[in-house]
C-alpha cells in the first residue's frame, strides 16, 4: 500500500466496497490521499469496513441494479465528499457450475448486478462529470470477459458487456475530458474464487495487487489493467491461434475445469449470500 500522497483531494466512489476488491481499494485509495465513499448492498458491513479505514470514510446502501438507489448514492456522495471526481463499478457476484442448472433468477440477479450496474452507474456520472469538464470512470470486468470458460457462461458474458460498456463510452465521451479505465483480473483470493482450484502455471492475485493497479490507472488515466500482468499478452496471442489450438491449450491447463470442478462446501456460504440478495 503505498503512502504517497499521489491522488490528494481526489473524491472517489466505490461500488461493493464492503469487501475484496473493493474493500482493498478503498484503504489503496484513501492511503495515497483520496476521499472515499463505498456503497454496498450489505450496508452495516460497509460502515464497519470503512471504519477499518479511517474515520472519515463514508459509507453508504446501495442496491446497483436499481437507479434510484444509485442516484441516491451519490446525491450521497456528492454531499459528504463536495462532489466526485472517479466512480468504481466494482460491485459483483460470481455465481458458477453447469449452465443449465443455474437458477434464471440468479442469472437475471447476476446480469442486474455486474452489467446492469456499470452501465446505471456510468449513465448517472457522467452528466455532472461532462459539466465540470473531468471525470473517470473505472469499471472492473474480468479476464472473463475476453475469455470466456465453461461453468461462467452467465458471469463471462456480464463481464464481456461491462468491457464492451466501457470502451464504448470511452469513444462517445473521452473527447469531453471522461477517462474510462476497464479493470481485468483473473483468479483474485477474494470469496468469489471459495471452491475453485484456480489455472495451472498462473498464479491467482491478491485483492491489494488489483486495487494498486486501479490506483495506477488512475493517476495515469490508463485504458486497460490486467492482473497478472501476462494475461495481457496470453489472451492476445491465444487470439491469434484459432479456436482449436485455443481449446487445446486451455483444456490442458485445466482453464476450461476451473468453474466446473466446485468443492461446493467451501462455496456454500458464498453462494447463499448471492442467491439471496
Amino acid at each position: 500500500m503505498s503512502n504517497n500522497k499521489t491522488l490528494a483531494g481526489r473524491r472517489i466512489a466505490i461500488t461493493g466496497g464492503a469487501r475484496g476488491i473493493g474493500l482493498a481499494t478503498a484503504k489503496e485509495l484513501h492511503a495515497r490521499g483520496a476521499q472515499v465513499a463505498i456503497g454496498d448492498l450489505d450496508r452495516d458491513t460497509a460502515k464497519l469496513s470503512a471504519g477499518t479505514i479511517a474515520p472519515e470514510v463514508v459509507a453508504l446502501g446501495l442496491d446497483v441494479s436499481d437507479e434510484t438507489s444509485f442516484a441516491t448514492f451519490l446525491d450521497g456522495v456528492k454531499d459528504q465528499l463536495g462532489g466526485l471526481d472517479v466512480l468504481i463499478n466494482n460491485a459483483g457476484i460470481m455465481p458458477i457450475g453447469p449452465f443449465l442448472e443455474l437458477d434464471l433468477a440468479v442469472a437475471r440477479r447476476t446480469a442486474e448486478i455486474n452489467f446492469l450496474g456499470a452501465l446505471i452507474g456510468t449513465h448517472l456520472a457522467l452528466p455532472d462529470m461532462i459539466a465540470q469538464g473531468s471525470g473517470h470512470v473505472v469499471n472492473v470486468a474480468s479476464t472473463a470477459g475476453r475469455a470466456a470458460v465453461p461453468g461462467g457462461v452467465t458471469y463471462c458474458a456480464t463481464k464481456a458487456a461491462v468491457v464492451s460498456l466501457t470502451e464504448g463510452a470511452r469513444l462517445e465521451f473521452g473527447s469531453r475530458g471522461i477517462d474510462f479505465t476497464c479493470v481485468m483480473p483473473s483468479f483474485t483470493n477474494t470469496e468469489l474464487i471459495a471452491g475453485t482450484e484456480g489455472t495451472k502455471g498462473l498464479k491467482n492475485v491478491e485483492p491489494e495487487d488489483v486495487a494498486g493497479a486501479i490506483a495506477v490507472a488512475i493517476e495515469k488515466k490508463q485504458y486497460d489493467v490486467y492482473r497478472p500482468k501476462a494475461l495481457r499478452q496470453i489472451l492476445f496471442t491465444q487470439g491469434l491461434l484459432g479456436r482449436k489450438i485455443r481449446d487445446a491449450m486451455n483444456r490442458r491447463l485445466g482453464a476450461y475445469d476451473t468453474f466446473l470442478k466446485i468443492d461446493h462446501s467451501k462455496r456454500d456460504g458464498y453462494d447463499k449470500r448471492i442467491n439471496a440478495s
